[in-house]
């Protein structure tokens, strides 16, 4: 929970911990991702509910779509795909999907501490696939977020 300045304690929404097969052989993917959205008050202009797939003059309209809710649900996709046409899955697969992103995570660190011997330690890789498109034609390939970027440089 998220206390409050006056002292009330808030609940946080749960966050989504998932994941699909152990193949010692295949390396583990960590794919991040959130369903929360930026608030939003109808008087600043938002015509739709965020969590209503609406449509207008069709055209379908959901908000957070591509931030972030569209990218979580390609990798799942992705995941029922390989399952329906009986593939071997390239990797093991490992899903957090959280609900309070756009307030700063809050709470997330702490789960990620208390998971990290046992959900998070055979993870080779993480994949966060929180980004948008450019335009209509133009998706965005983000190669750090946040700060977070790792490069390894071999001096000789």
């Amino acid at each position: 929970s998220l206390q409050l300045p006056d002292g009330q304690d808030l609940p946080l929404p749960p966050v989504i911990l998932g994941e699909l097969g152990k193949d010692p052989q295949n390396p583990t993917v960590c794919f991040y991702g959130h369903v929360d959205v930026q608030p939003a008050k109808k008087e600043d202009g938002w015509k739709t509910d965020p969590y209503t797939l609406t449509e207008i003059n069709g055209n379908l309209y959901g908000r957070g779509a591509t931030d972030n809710k569209g990218p979580v649900l390609a990798w799942i996709n992705a995941v029922e795909t390989f399952r329906a046409l009986k593939l071997a899955m390239p990797v093991n697969f490992k899903f957090v999907i959280e609900g309070m992103e756009e307030a700063g995570s809050v709470g997330l660190e702490k789960l990620l501490e208390e998971k990290k011997q046992c959900f998070f330690s055979d993870v080779d890789y993480i994949v966060i696939s929180d980004n948008l498109w450019l335009s209509n034609k133009k998706p965005a390939l983000t190669y750090g977020s946040r700060g977070n970027i790792c490069f390894f440089v071999e001096v000789k």
